[in-house]
């Protein structure tokens, strides 16, 4: 078995962070990870992107190759449809945030660029800003995208859930309790 996933988005949102949740919770889960990240500018707003390759097997790259991508989870929708290029057309799922992060004057209109998203096979898009401040957390927006893409991925539920539980323990159990409601809130986005 081998999943391989692209995280985009932009700084500040927390990509990297459910990155490292879902890493862990694959190694948790006995599966074997490589990792990379690019930080496109060390501030909030500029490109973010992870890839993130799990396998039962060896790994042998860190990077994810153009058109074998299992998952693209975007917290931004033009930064999904950057890279729908590395999607596997036949089995892929991009699942993106529906709300913009407009940090370049001629950002495209948001709606073309959801209905080019809406041309892929498979995608779902989620109003996770909204969800997250449903679920007490405003700043949860990347973990109710994690949330609505689980099913997704071949890790155990329960791993991903420990990895997150444990990832936000050093800020409190509020914090906790928040990010698993917006966790929850996303597992239920079809």
């Amino acid at each position: 078995m081998n999943y391989n996933i692209i995280l985009a988005g932009v700084g500040g949102q927390g990509g990297l962070s459910v990155s490292v949740i879902i890493a862990k919770a694959a190694m948790k889960a006995g599966f074997q990870v490589k990792q990379s990240e690019v930080h496109g500018m060390s501030q909030r707003g500029g490109e973010v992107l992870a890839n993130l390759r799990i396998s039962d097997g060896p790994i042998y790259s860190p990077t994810v190759p153009k058109g074998t991508a299992d998952l693209i989870l975007a917290f931004e929708p033009l930064e999904a449809l950057r890279y729908v290029p590395w999607l596997n057309v036949e089995r892929g799922v991009v699942v993106t945030a529906s709300e913009p992060i407009k940090n370049i004057p001629n950002y495209p209109d948001v709606d073309a660029i959801l209905a080019e998203i809406r041309r892929l096979p498979r995608y779902k898009i989620v109003d996770a800003d909204r969800i997250a401040k449903a679920a007490g957390n405003a700043h949860a927006g990347n973990i109710v995208l994690l949330g609505a893409a689980a099913e997704l991925m071949p890790i155990p539920l329960h791993e991903l859930e420990v990895a997150m539980d444990e990832g936000f323990a050093k800020k409190g159990e509020a914090v906790v309790l928040a990010n698993r409601k917006a966790f929850n809130e996303g597992r239920s986005q079809k």
